[in-house]
């Protein structure tokens, strides 16, 4: 192998490495080209570029969009959304008005390009991988310093190479192949890596059946997932009127990856994902013959034209069950309306659908949520306990084909046991563009005029103090493996209004695991928390992180973290640690006392920390950078910003 061969991660890696090398392991520092933030993030990252004293962003091109809290039941998420327009204007950044589409898909039709890094504040950040770019899921904070400049650091993934073999037969598609690799691998058989999919496969999957894949990477745990920027991806941008956007990327002939597997997509059959994870996944033959009340399509892991065109022909002529409520999420006004034009939402509408706005919605638990004790079939990314809304929820992943076959027969159905034929459907070559609801950023003089919009809802950010170098704390909270970061903060109607209100929102902190936390937290003052593996799935909501601190939260004790949520705990200061024996983590129960003594010299001497439970001595891992032990001292990254930008002025 030559010494020169690249994959295609690495190639965007190192055409953006600004510190660091390409040693798994090793931190590295990445420019961002892109940002992206959609409103349950946005306004954190709005009113942290506030806290800055940032003038304008300094990337090449930063949208926020308007697609998760758009029900306008009091004025909470209405002057969320008036204070984002504002911030847009002032900061320099693309607005996506409400009712205009899910960020991801509204992202890839109209700014994604090959090549690019991106950094997004939502965890479902890397669909735009299907691009051949580098697009990473963050905390709002770590997005809003790449908007101010700011390189990107994290530690050099693993690459992971997914060798494509063959075609997929007919009733199987994208969402199958995503939900193989998660039966095969589970929640967190990505953790550390970056996926990568190449081989003759990939001839036959359109750049959206790849944002179905690259999106759901999320599930897995990786960083990222990368596709080669090929002649399919020409092809989507050349249709979105954008085809000077393309440049081709694709991986050495004679490149090596760090681990690999192999799919035969001629192989895959119809697959489902149980509740109440993406990772309980079995063939729907397993499943099938289970009552269902709801069928769902759409979301941002199903918003290709191929995704709904597939369902109108499956219910063309029929009607759904009765008792069945199917739910049609369109994921881009621009798709609404070719949907409209080509003539496919008539027979989706006649046969029973009940039509939403572009936008996330249920995906989301912004609404849809499902009857108690009932099952629900859904083409969204996750299906964690409680995310729809409904506490007691049973959510089941699976294909548009999945969905609508059995809700057409009001059971769990597999899909190949319709009577028709496979619809097979080609993109249009003339999708509709429509961006009369994307409001690009205002020249820089007018915009240093604009005067943040704040309704009485949106609080400023709480201070958050440093790192002590000593702590005795109780611990208020031991839970178990694969604990969710909709489990620690969860989403829905009822929380989400309250993202710009830290006080507010922190009332809701664990509180489907344990309704007392809150109290506890807030009686106790510091006080730390015990996880299992994988703490903190799932969603880059930094409200996960950043209401337990208000709380009081000062460290977290895990067997092991997941990316994102790590790096957020220690963006607002909460130092998390691992164990260095097993059979500590065993041993540790609520309301023994960890104490931690000389931690500033511990952090910077090396990866072990010293420590007591009860007494009785412990060892514990920490995992940082140097960086990273200066940001926990000072408070996290904004008090860290904030000296720099004081030191800087001086």
């Amino acid at each position: 192998m030559s010494e020169a061969a690249q994959n295609v991660a690495q190639k965007l890696i190192a055409s953006h490495l600004v510190s660091g090398s390409l040693e798994p392991g090793a931190e590295i520092g990445l420019r961002i080209d892109q940002t992206l933030t959609q409103d349950a993030t946005g306004t954190m990252v709005m009113l942290e570029l506030e806290a800055m004293g940032l003038d304008r962003v300094k990337t090449e091109l930063s949208a926020q969009y308007v697609d998760h809290n758009l029900i306008q039941e009091d004025f909470k998420n209405a002057d969320d959304h008036v204070f984002l327009q504002s911030a847009c204007q002032r900061f320099g950044i693309w607005f996506s008005r409400p009712g205009n589409g899910i960020s991801h898909a509204v992202h890839q039709e109209r700014f994604g390009a090959p090549g690019k890094t991106m950094l997004g504040a939502d965890s479902h950040t890397p669909a735009a991988g299907s691009l051949g770019m580098l697009a990473i899921g963050a905390g709002g904070l770590e997005v809003a310093l790449a908007m101010a400049g700011e390189p990107f650091y994290t530690k050099m993934p693993e690459i992971w190479g997914i060798e494509l073999t063959g075609q997929l037969p007919d009733w199987v598609s994208a969402k199958d192949v995503i939900l193989e690799m998660l039966r095969r691998h589970g929640v967190d058989g990505g953790n550390g890596r970056i996926i990568e999919y190449y081989g003759p496969g990939l001839a036959h999957l359109s750049a959206m059946d790849r944002h179905v894949i690259a999106n759901m990477g999320a599930e897995l745990g990786a960083t990222t997932t990368v596709f080669p920027a090929d002649e399919e991806v020409q092809r989507f941008l050349k249709r979105q009127g954008r085809g000077e956007a393309y440049t081709p990327l694709v991986a050495d002939a004679d490149c090596r990856y760090d681990v690999t597997d192999r799919i035969d997509l001629a192989q895959l059959e119809p697959l489902i994902a149980r509740p109440s994870s993406p990772g309980n996944v079995v063939p729907v033959r397993e499943a099938a013959g289970e009552a269902i009340y709801q069928a769902y399509i759409g979301s941002s892991a199903n918003p290709g034209y191929r995704d709904f065109a597939v369902a109108a022909h499956m219910v063309d002529g029929r009607a759904v069950a009765p008792g069945v409520s199917f739910d049609v999420n369109p994921s881009s006004r621009a798709m609404l309306e070719t949907l409209t034009r080509d003539g496919l939402l008539g027979p989706l509408l006649h046969a029973g659908a009940r039509l939403h706005q572009a936008g996330c919605n249920g995906c989301i638990g912004m609404g849809q949520a499902p009857a108690s004790g009932r099952n629900s079939l859904r083409t969204t990314p996750r299906n964690f306990p409680g995310r729809s809304g409904t506490p007691e929820d049973a959510v089941f992943l699976c294909s548009p084909e999945t969905a609508v076959a059995s809700a057409l027969h009001g059971v769990i159905t597999d899909p190949r046991d319709m009577d028709m034929e496979y619809p097979r459907i080609s993109d249009p070559e003339d999708p509709v563009i429509n961006d009369a609801m994307l409001q690009a950023p205002l020249p820089e003089a007018v915009a240093r005029q604009v005067e943040l919009v704040k309704g009485p809802n949106i609080a400023s950010l709480p201070e958050i103090e440093g790192l002590p170098d000593s702590l005795d704390l109780p611990i208020l909270l031991r839970v178990g493996d694969d604990i969710s970061t909709d489990e620690i903060m969860r989403a829905g109607a009822e929380v989400l209004p309250f993202r710009s209100n830290i006080p507010a929102i922190s009332s809701f902190v664990y509180d489907r695991v344990d309704p007392n936390y809150p109290s506890r937290a807030q009686e106790a003052g510091d006080h730390a928390i015990v996880g299992g593996n994988n703490y903190g799935q799932g969603s880059s909501r930094e409200h996960a992180a950043l209401a337990p601190r208000y709380l009081g939260l000062r460290v977290v004790v895990a067997e092991r973290f997941a990316r994102i949520h790590w790096q957020n705990l220690i963006n607002f200061g909460v130092l998390p640690l691992t164990f260095a024996e097993s059979a500590d983590a065993r041993a540790v129960q609520r309301g023994s006392t960890l104490s931690l003594r000389h931690l500033h010299d511990a952090l910077s001497a090396g990866d072990t920390v010293k420590a007591e439970l009860d007494g009785q001595p412990i060892s514990l891992k920490h995992g940082l950078s140097a960086r990273q032990v200066e940001l926990l001292k000072v408070g996290g990254l904004i008090n860290w910003m904030r000296e720099r930008q004081q030191a800087a002025s001086t």
